[in-house]
């Protein structure tokens, strides 16, 4: 249920002047690549960035794969895969998270999509309580080994093994 607080927070469409605050305050200053390279791909419709906002502030995101040469993730007509739900910490446990799904499973049914796909942290018990909780069924192990180019220049290995979780959208 929303709070007054929670209530005053709007889920849209990432723009180009948010990418900054995707870094939440230098956190995520890594990412700063990837973040713009994904803008770049919803620009072309490759991508969904949906973030949620109070007033200026940037409390959560979350972004949706519609394609992948990884047909588990996403095939571009059924399948798609959401990533990088992140709720800022002074947030959580208010239904943002929740939202933030709701609203990119919203998106997908739009577009035609019957399936969602989601990975989470095998250690990370309190995130796939909640993607449980929201219908999803895990499916398939992953080894979470992807590799970036950081804010600097510098090629990054990220590995965080992670359950793989799909959940069927009911059309609208």
């Amino acid at each position: 249920m929303d709070t007054p607080l929670t209530a005053a927070v709007v889920i849209r469409m990432a723009e180009e002047q948010d990418l900054p605050a995707l870094e939440w305050d230098g956190e995520y200053r890594h990412y700063r690549t990837v973040f713009r390279s994904n803008y770049e791909d919803a620009r072309r419709g490759q991508r969904l960035m949906l973030v949620a906002v109070q007033g200026e502030a940037m409390v959560g995101q979350v972004f949706v794969q519609l394609n992948s040469a990884d047909r588990q993730y996403a095939d571009g007509r059924q399948r798609a895969y959401l990533y990088a739900l992140r709720v800022r910490p002074a947030w959580r446990g208010q239904g943002i998270g929740r939202r933030l799904v709701a609203a990119a499973e919203a998106q997908l049914v739009r577009r035609g999509f019957t399936t969602a796909v989601i990975a989470v942290a095998k250690q990370n018990d309190r995130a796939r309580g909640l993607y449980l909780k929201l219908g999803y069924r895990i499916f398939a192990e992953d080894p979470g080994i992807w590799v970036f180019t950081d804010a600097d220049g510098r090629e990054q290995r990220v590995e965080e093994p992670a359950w793989l979780m799909e959940k069927w959208l009911k059309p609208g």
